[in-house]
């Protein structure tokens, strides 16, 4: 997170601070927190790719994730950043791994990208440096750069508490202000994104980065100019998170524009009749039907806000999902079911569009986990595994790939035990 705006009195002591800053960063292994293990972990959320996908790697500085994704993913990158030395170590890495036909270069802004094509990229990346920009303006100004289909990947730093210590609250407030993770998802989805996904990246990734630049720190001459300062910053952000590395922590976010032919909202009063009606033109009878009716009765299970339609463009209501309380183990947890479309707008897009959306509220809400008993060739696109790898099982018999679960925080830290479906499914 160290960045090289240090405050200045003339030209001269900024060009001093600027050159110190990258001499002190020149070489090291990552220049921000981060893995090629938590690298690969954000490319799997992304979900499938093109063979050859065209990815955008913004603020790359010498390049450890354009190298991965152009190796791993067979990605064309660009790889783009404005301190020339960073670019330079990364074209000299991709001719020694046989990578140069596949990563291209380019010394610019990453908020400045206008020689970039409107929907030029399958996926757009930014490890430890969408601050630069800051996440809300990063956000709209790079959607228009992915193609139709396609998704962005940031990192970002976020509290992970509500009550971060007056200490760590003082300091991040003069050096880039934080928010909680649920409140980067909130933004994200007011600018239109659906969250995919939310990765918590392992205290490991830290010391990946705090430890070689604190060797590097001890190591500095400080006799040279702005030199001083550098080291000063780097120490006093390495003891802040010794101190207080709990209050805050680097997430990744996997986003994806939301489909702009559907508009999705939460169900009011008046659509209960069209809601009845897509349910048993859906499935052909009127067991999801009375499901629902039953659940809306149940003031338990019913999460009123998480009942949701997405319209078609002349505004009627085209499909259906509803996410209810459920329980694992006693400890309260989310069911989505049903999801339904209006035969005229299935396989158009529309059941995808209000699933995601349900998904976003429910994310936004504070719920941790969603169960889905569902096809296990269509709800995996939302991020969805088999409820079994966490423990979790039905007290009834399914396939077990058809019974899947999604941990919306990304931690793995979900309640095992048997799922309490409300008496409404009665199961």
């Amino acid at each position: 997170m160290t960045n090289s705006n240090t405050t200045t009195n003339d030209a001269g002591s900024a060009e001093a601070a600027h050159e110190a800053f990258f001499a002190l960063h020149r070489g090291l292994p990552r220049q921000g927190p981060g893995s090629d293990a938590t690298t690969r972990r954000l490319l799997t959320a992304a979900g499938p790719l093109p063979d050859r996908p065209r990815v955008l790697d913004l603020g790359c500085g010498p390049g450890r994730s354009a190298l991965l994704l152009a190796a791993e993913a067979g990605a064309e990158v660009t790889a783009v950043d404005l301190h020339e030395p960073f670019l330079a170590e990364l074209r000299e890495a991709a001719a020694e791994r046989g990578l140069t036909d596949r990563i291209r270069t380019l010394r610019a802004d990453m908020g400045a990208l206008d020689e970039l094509p409107d929907g030029s990229f399958d996926l757009v990346w930014a490890e430890s440096s969408v601050f630069v920009l800051g996440f809300d303006r990063a956000l709209a100004a790079w959607r228009r750069l992915l193609a139709p289909g396609g998704t962005l990947v940031v990192t970002e730093c976020a509290w992970t508490t509500d009550r971060p210590h007056p200490e760590a609250l003082a300091f991040w407030s003069e050096h880039y202000p934080l928010r909680t993770v649920t409140e980067n998802a909130a933004a994200a989805v007011a600018a239109g994104y659906h969250v995919l996904a939310t990765v918590p990246q392992p205290e490991s990734d830290w010391d990946a980065y705090y430890g070689p630049l604190g060797e590097r720190a001890g190591a500095a001459d400080t006799t040279v100019p702005g030199m001083a300062d550098a080291v000063s910053g780097a120490r006093a952000e390495i003891a802040m998170r010794r101190a207080h590395g709990t209050d805050y922590g680097y997430t990744g976010f996997v986003l994806r524009p939301a489909d702009p032919r559907w508009r999705t909202r939460p169900e009011t009063a008046a659509d209960a009749d069209r809601v009845r009606e897509i349910n048993l033109a859906a499935f052909g009878g009127p067991d999801e039907a009375g499901l629902v009716d039953a659940l809306r009765a149940d003031p338990a299970a019913w999460l009123p806000e998480l009942s949701y339609v997405a319209e078609a463009p002349d505004g009627t209501v085209a499909a259906y999902a509803l996410i209810t309380r459920c329980h694992v183990d006693g400890v309260p947890a989310a069911a989505l079911a049903p999801v339904a479309v209006a035969p005229e707008h299935q396989r158009t897009g529309a059941g995808q569009a209000v699933t995601r959306a349900v998904l976003d509220a429910a994310r936004l809400r504070g719920e941790r986990l969603v169960l889905v008993l569902g096809h296990p060739e269509y709800y995996p696109r939302f991020g969805f595994e088999r409820a079994s790898a966490y423990g979790i099982r039905p007290g009834f018999d399914v396939p077990d790939e058809a019974m899947m679960a999604l941990d919306l925080t990304g931690s793995g830290a979900v309640t095992s035990g048997m799922i309490a479906y409300p008496a409404a499914f009665g199961v």
